[in-house]
């Protein structure tokens, strides 16, 4: 290999080391759920994204299991060549089903579903406008269209509706124009108005495109998502998201008018030449919004655990920003602060990733919190009691 980018690497490593801002990641030695094993210590999960707990469900593991004795364990090829099974066809019905669209197309993960539905929707003569706080795919998609971009700032429809004027007025844009935001935004745990931002996206002929990662399964009636919670089904236009998270398995979607989906069968490119889901994947995924539709007590305990640990952090005098969601920074304001405590919390029985720059700015930097419907109020109050210890002893409260 190179030498000069043996020399790189390890300079930029040390950097970071220097800075307190380099760590692998921690190994995990179970299952995921609300008490995990890393390096041989069982510990309090609240960095992990299984919101309903889900991924030992036994109704979703036999389905796994079952889709491997009947299909094997790939699908064998691209979905457009032979990758393509019923499974696949079932999976994107129910999907499309419980998010109230005309259809949905599976991604092999929510990073290359908004990858390809931003860079594929938009061509040259396109406009781009993002929410600052975008997801990376999202900014990721924009950088890989031929469109012009813009980005208006976090949660300012005043701004947008100035930026869509100055597009269609100043800039001539003739094409579309695709307004982008997350209905959770993952690092600060608050939500999109979509109606504020449909209002602007109308009067300029705008395309509307939420991703509903953070939200599908923690908002709206059984978990549909922000356009169910606002009640926007009427007046929105495209959804894409995750299926790692309150649906806790692998994947992407897209979900929408059927049109939609036919074009980007046609020409999105994480579609066309990647391997479509194995069968295991896709069955478990189905048997997640089986799930879903049919036992809303997990989503009812995800928000009354919700409720009682962001009102604890508060008590203690921690500062958890604008969450409005079971995403819940405790904000520290610098890196290697941010590091330690996380590193302390986890001598002390407690898995809360450190969150800092480049994934947020230095001043925000935090420890990212995440309950779950599978966590008990016990698990929650000794977590309680572990911040108020670590937190201190750094001096945070």
């Amino acid at each position: 290999m190179a030498h000069n980018l043996i020399e790189w690497c390890t300079n930029e490593i040390n950097g970071l080391k220097e800075r307190s801002l380099f760590h692998m990641p921690k190994v995990h030695q179970s299952a995921v759920g609300a008490r995990v094993m890393i390096e041989g210590k069982r510990v309090i999960q609240l960095s992990n994204n299984s919101y309903l707990g889900l991924s030992t469900h036994p109704k979703v593991v036999e389905a796994a299991k079952k889709a491997i004795d009947k299909y094997g364990v790939g699908s064998g090829a691209v979905r457009p060549i032979s990758g393509t099974m019923d499974l696949h066809v079932e999976c994107e019905e129910k999907i499309a089903k419980f998010k109230k669209v005309e259809s949905a197309l599976l991604f092999q993960s929510g990073y290359t579903a908004n990858v390809g539905v931003v860079s594929t929707l938009s061509v040259a003569g396109d406009h781009i406008i993002s929410d600052e706080l975008n997801h990376a795919s999202i900014i990721d998609g924009c950088r890989l269209s031929k469109a012009t971009r813009a980005v208006y700032r976090h949660k300012d429809y005043n701004h947008l509706e100035e930026l869509l004027k100055d597009a269609r007025e100043k800039q001539g844009v003739k094409g579309k124009i695709l307004v982008v935001t997350d209905g959770v935004f993952s690092m600060d745990g608050d939500v999109a108005d979509l109606k504020a931002c449909a209002d602007a996206c109308e009067k300029y002929d705008a395309i509307t495109m939420v991703d509903d990662a953070h939200a599908t399964g923690v908002l709206g009636e059984k978990g549909r998502g922000t356009v169910d919670d606002q009640h926007m089904h009427d007046r929105w236009d495209l959804t894409v998201g995750t299926l790692s998270k309150a649906i806790p398995v692998v994947g992407g979607y897209f979900a929408g008018p059927k049109i939609v989906k036919e074009y980007l069968i046609a020409k999105a490119r994480p579609f066309l030449f990647s391997a479509s889901a194995p069968p295991a994947v896709v069955a478990a995924i189905s048997a997640c919004v089986d799930v879903l539709e049919n036992e809303p007590e997990h989503h009812k305990r995800l928000w009354d655990n919700t409720k009682f640990f962001k009102e604890g952090l508060q008590a203690l005098g921690f500062n958890t920003g604008n969450s409005t969601t079971p995403v819940t920074p405790v904000i520290v304001g610098d890196g290697a602060k941010a590091a330690k405590f996380s590193q302390i919390l986890l001598e002390n029985g407690v898995y809360a990733q450190g969150i800092y720059f480049p994934m947020v700015a230095e001043a925000l930097s935090r420890v990212r919190t995440i309950v779950s419907a599978s966590h008990s109020r016990e698990d929650l109050q000794e977590a309680l009691d572990v911040f108020k210890k670590c937190g201190k002893e750094l001096g945070l409260i």
